[in-house]
């Protein structure tokens, strides 16, 4: 593989501005410096779109989400529910906000965008337990935000991809919501961070294993959940009769081998799975698509995904 000459730019940046490791920070400090770099090099926010703000009511308090729609589509649309990534500790409504944009503008649905509770504030299975409430609402009240029901997918990046498949598998045992599509951008699917992966890219491709150490500890609790497919969606028992997944990774990326096993896994479970390997791309790259060409490419990807899933034109 060879690292791609934007990310290698990127990463050049980044070494240049002595930005420190998450680990060294404070979660509150993490947050700060993440929403504050995001908007550098992610896409433009797309207009045309009609974006609210709502709450709906959780078993521990209200839980934030963020609904966008092409402004003046006809009613109903397809609807996908998003989970942002972080690593269950930094991550936003806002800092994810030009890459829902952009997600529901060109794939011209619904997209409801969920700002789940954080670690170590909030440690597993809190973010699970909000990212599924959200789910079941948005499937009983999509006519509410002008959406359909029966088109329901879910999709989310890193921490997010953790939580879409979860999501997916909870559908199943729970006898719904039926979903039309799973969308896992490089997912964290793996109880413990010690594939070969992980320790191949260690340090200097932008996620580092000192953080992804560090966002574990806080997500964890300090506590073992290594047997709890909810926390690591890669230990299910069972993951036939899932929903159709397209699974992103990253060639320089910690969790690409976990992404890879665990579309492997859906795979021989019978379930229909497009794997794309972008082999130049470091972890979170699809929110670097202001600078990275990859990442737009990633973006239109995960947009054909969804329009198939919903039987859209391509």
């Amino acid at each position: 593989m060879t690292l791609d000459p934007q990310v290698a730019q990127v990463l050049e940046w980044v070494r240049n501005a002595n930005i420190p490791d998450y680990a060294d920070l404070t979660p509150t400090a993490a947050r700060a410096q993440f929403e504050a770099a995001v908007p550098k090099l992610d896409a433009r926010r797309a207009d045309g779109l009609r974006v609210e703000d709502r709450k709906l009511p959780g078993s521990a308090g209200e839980i934030p989400i963020r609904v966008y729609a092409p402004a003046g589509a006809a009613s109903p649309l397809p609807v996908a529910v998003w989970f942002h990534g972080g690593g269950f500790v930094i991550g936003s409504l806002e800092s994810y906000d030009p890459l829902c944009r952009a997600l529901a503008k060109q794939a011209g649905i619904v997209l409801v965008s969920v700002d789940y509770r954080l670690a170590p504030e909030h440690p597993h299975p809190a973010a699970v337990d909000d990212a599924f409430t959200a789910l079941q609402w948005v499937a009983a009240n999509a006519a509410v935000l002008g959406g359909d029901a029966s088109r329901l997918a879910v999709a989310g990046d890193s921490a997010g991809g953790n939580l879409a498949a979860v999501c997916a598998i909870l559908a199943r045992d729970h006898g719904g919501p039926p979903l039309c599509r799973q969308v896992l951008i490089y997912p964290a699917t793996a109880a413990r961070p010690d594939s070969e992966s992980h320790q191949a890219f260690a340090e200097g491709y932008l996620l580092t294993r000192r953080s992804i150490l560090w966002f574990h500890e806080h997500h964890s609790g300090d506590k073992d959940f290594s047997g709890d497919f909810r926390f690591a969606p890669l230990i299910a028992p069972d993951v036939s009769g899932l929903a159709p997944a397209l699974v992103i990774v990253a060639g320089f990326d910690p969790l690409r081998d976990e992404g890879i096993a665990y579309a492997n896994r859906l795979k021989e479970a019978g379930n229909p799975v497009d794997l794309l390997s972008f082999d130049g791309m470091v972890h979170g790259f699809i929110s670097l698509s202001g600078y990275v060409e990859g990442g737009k490419v990633a973006i239109a990807q995960v947009v054909k995904s969804l329009r198939a899933g919903f039987g859209l034109e391509p």
